[in-house]
């Protein structure tokens, strides 16, 4: 149980910074937003309960593909923010999104022969 709130400590530091980074400059907040710690804590975090790299092998590569259709939420965002539309909207027509997506992505890896 200490480990685990170990983890959830360290992790939720990271964000808690990177928030008040993006606050004094939203510049150096998108850097490090975009540095993938979210996936590399995962990474540690795994490989130190399970010590299995095969596991995180297809960990590291079922990420890749569902990060490809994340990405347009990050162009649609700030779109529907300047046309004038409330944050939580925004927010939530961004999240819709990107679920589609992922619905879609995952539909035409399986037709590829792709599990995840």
């Amino acid at each position: 149980m200490l480990y685990l709130l170990i983890k959830a400590l360290v992790s939720g530091a990271i964000v808690a910074t990177v928030s008040e980074v993006a606050k004094r400059s939203p510049a150096l907040g998108a850097l490090v937003v975009s540095l993938p710690l979210t996936s590399l804590l995962a990474f540690i975090w795994f490989y130190r309960d399970a010590g299995d790299t095969e596991s995180i092998a297809a960990l590291s590569q079922s990420t890749l593909w569902f990060i490809l259709p994340s990405l347009p939420m990050f162009l649609v965002l700030p779109v529907l923010l300047r046309a004038g539309l409330s944050f939580w909207l925004a927010l939530g027509l961004c999240c819709l999104l990107t679920v589609t997506l992922y619905f879609a992505m995952s539909w035409a890896l399986a037709r590829f022969g792709i599990s995840l």
